[in-house]
């Protein structure tokens, strides 16, 4: 090795960094090779060994059946150490070999009956029309003071991102959200058996209110898995949007103020503000579906332009982009990548 000449004249790191040799291994090559064995770490032979004063496997044994014994077998090996001796006047082990002991034979856990979460199925759905799917969720607002926060209610459809419905109040209820939930769908027209309403794991969205609400109207529920967001992003990302509009107040004075502002908010979302996912488009044209005319006259304005400057077009005559026919949560084979509603 070219290192072990090297080493004498400039030194062993010097020499080992011109090289690119570790010196771990510059040493390891350096101990003798024994017969019919490849070189290895003197340190992993050493461990590998089975130390002098370590227990015989009678003695294990004698260990386990002790840590077993109806006296001991909801001890800890502190307590079982302990005990040992102040009443027996014996010493079998140190504490710490108990647990090795223990761990060895994989007992070495919480041995009380504990709670088993079950597993929460990741929810898919689709939406191809208006009145299909509906999201909802909750978002605090600061309020005039530090703790003072007001809950703003926030009812969607996923398909056009239309605001179906929202209410601003001082306290988080199933009542409230029963009450928003039941006049949205009085106002939309909803028909039995064809609504499916999203949310997350919320008290007030699993509450028996909520859903007696529910098995009365013949909605469906859908929940989100816990603590993951992405299974309810339209929720999400309409949130983003309110809270990074340049008029979004730091901290609103009341609840007067607070619906006030959502109020203007909401009309200028669902009217106004042209969707970046809806082929800019805003929700109110598609949710009561006058796409088809509004893509019809962004059309006919292309043609006219192309018409009069073809040379402008590099790519040929313009077409109108066109919403999504079909709108998912947790759509299979694909990533749920949340939307930025704000553009």
């Amino acid at each position: 090795m070219a290192a072990e000449g090297l080493s004498g004249a400039v030194g062993v790191l010097r020499a080992c960094q011109v090289l690119g040799v570790s010196r771990a291994t510059l040493y390891r090559r350096r101990l003798p090779a024994q017969a019919g064995r490849p070189l290895v770490c003197a340190r992993v032979v050493r461990w590998q060994s089975q130390p002098g004063r370590a227990l015989r496997p009678e003695e294990r044994e004698a260990v386990l059946e002790v840590l077993h014994s109806e006296r001991f077998v909801d001890q800890a090996p502190a307590e079982v150490y302990a005990r040992l001796l102040d009443e027996e006047r014996r010493y079998l082990c140190s504490i710490r070999t108990m647990y090795r002991i223990l761990a060895a034979n994989q007992e070495v856990r919480e041995r009380r009956d504990q709670v088993r979460h079950p597993a929460h199925p990741k929810p898919v759905l689709v939406a191809r029309g208006p009145k299909q799917v509906w999201s909802w969720d909750i978002t605090k607002l600061r309020g005039p003071a530090k703790w003072v926060v007001y809950y703003l209610y926030v009812l969607l459809d996923i398909f056009s991102r239309y605001v179906v419905g929202w209410m601003v109040a001082e306290r988080e209820s199933a009542a409230l959200a029963e009450r928003l939930i039941r006049e949205s769908c009085a106002k939309q027209g909803v028909e039995r058996n064809r609504l499916v309403v999203h949310a997350d794991r919320g008290p007030a969205m699993t509450s028996g209110t909520v859903t007696m609400l529910y098995a009365l109207l013949g909605i469906t529920p859908s929940h989100s898995r816990p603590r993951v967001s992405n299974d309810n992003p339209y929720s999400e990302s309409q949130f983003k949007t309110l809270k990074y509009h340049p008029e979004f107040p730091d901290r609103f004075g009341s609840t007067s103020h607070a619906r006030s502002f959502c109020g203007g908010f909401f009309h200028w979302y669902n009217t106004e503000h042209h969707h970046s996912a809806l082929a800019l488009l805003t929700p109110e044209v598609v949710h009561y579906g006058r796409a088809l005319e509004v893509l019809a006259d962004r059309q006919r304005i292309l043609d006219l332009a192309y018409a009069r400057n073809p040379e402008r077009f590099v790519h040929g005559r313009p077409r109108v982009s066109e919403p999504p026919g079909e709108v998912w949560i947790n759509q299979p084979g694909t990533e749920v990548m949340l939307e930025d509603g704000a553009h």
